[in-house]
């Protein structure tokens, strides 16, 4: 292979890696040459890909020195169904090596986990040294779901308030960053974004009858809010609260505020030179049966 081809191939796949944002954000429309983004619109959305580019850069470097430091971050993302909080998320561990950065993103309890320490199955997903850990909702849950649909007892709930900031504080204490974020939307807006998944069949996954319900429940939810931002708010392990009506400023926004939160710097790598590929004149390739190709359709 020349030069020249090398180049014009290594270019591909670089354009190839960008164009995951594209086909997350792309309006079919716009395929079809029928787009309705006025010119104004268009130039917001390259500022937009060009900053998450530049900013998914610099959490790769995030990324380097936590591994380099054996720094344990965790953050939780937190906020009403249809938040934005699953589109942050992967948007920062889009570039980012799953076996340094994972998202811990519990199921309901099952009948054994409901006798356990309410913490007890939150604390195996905590990052070792060189990790970063990011909870797609999190022990919060009694704050928030469990206390609006009645799913624990009052006892429960005030326990929880108690023991939260000392076991967040014991986390800290032990060399563990906690970074909160809080999503927040408008009732307006939550709307719109569930009728948007009812509408689309490849978003209806995402509607549960516990969404639904909790649409219904709106204030009792807001209430449930408020309560946990006031008594869990501590010098340790802050609440941030994202305005997340329009999703691409705060994802923006969120990533931005979260590399400000770590005081991480570039690590310097040794030059990395590919190897020359070993010849043996003994070596035979096997021929491939046709029949395990997958069919070239496209």
């Amino acid at each position: 292979m020349n030069t020249t081809d090398k180049q014009r191939r290594f270019h591909a796949d670089i354009i190839d890696s960008y164009d995951e944002e594209f086909e997350m954000e792309v309006d079919d429309r716009f395929l079809d040459g029928e787009s309705t983004f006025s010119e104004e619109e268009r130039q917001l959305r390259k500022t937009y890909f060009r900053e998450l580019f530049r900013l998914q850069g610099e959490l790769v470097k995030l990324q380097d020195w936590v591994v380099h430091t054996g720094h344990r971050l965790v953050v939780i993302f937190e906020g009403r169904d249809a938040a934005g909080k699953g589109g942050a998320i992967k948007r920062i561990t889009q570039r980012l090596n799953p076996r340094v950065c994972r998202v811990a993103a519990l199921p309901a309890p099952n009948n054994r986990e409901r006798t356990q320490w309410y913490f007890q199955r939150y604390v195996s997903h905590l990052p070792a040294a060189g990790e970063i850990v990011l909870f797609d909702r999190s022990w919060y849950n009694r704050a928030g779901v469990e206390r609006v649909m009645n799913f624990c007892t009052d006892a429960e709930y005030e326990e929880f308030f108690r023991s939260v900031p000392e076991f967040e504080k014991m986390l800290v204490r032990s060399g563990v960053q906690i970074i909160k974020y809080w999503f927040s939307i408008t009732d307006d807006e939550q709307e719109v974004r569930f009728e948007a998944r009812i509408e689309d069949p490849l978003k209806q996954w995402k509607l549960s009858p516990m969404d639904l319900e909790s649409r219904r429940r709106w204030e009792a939810y807001t209430a449930a809010k408020e309560v946990m931002l006031q008594r869990t708010h501590i010098a340790e392990a802050p609440w941030w609260v994202v305005q997340a009506v329009d999703k691409k400023r705060a994802r923006l926004n969120c990533i931005h505020h979260l590399l400000s939160q770590v005081p991480y710097h570039e690590v310097e790598h040794q030059q990395i030179e590919l190897p020359d590929r070993v010849f043996n004149p003994d070596y035979l390739r096997q021929p491939v049966p046709d029949e395990m190709y997958v069919p070239e359709i496209y």
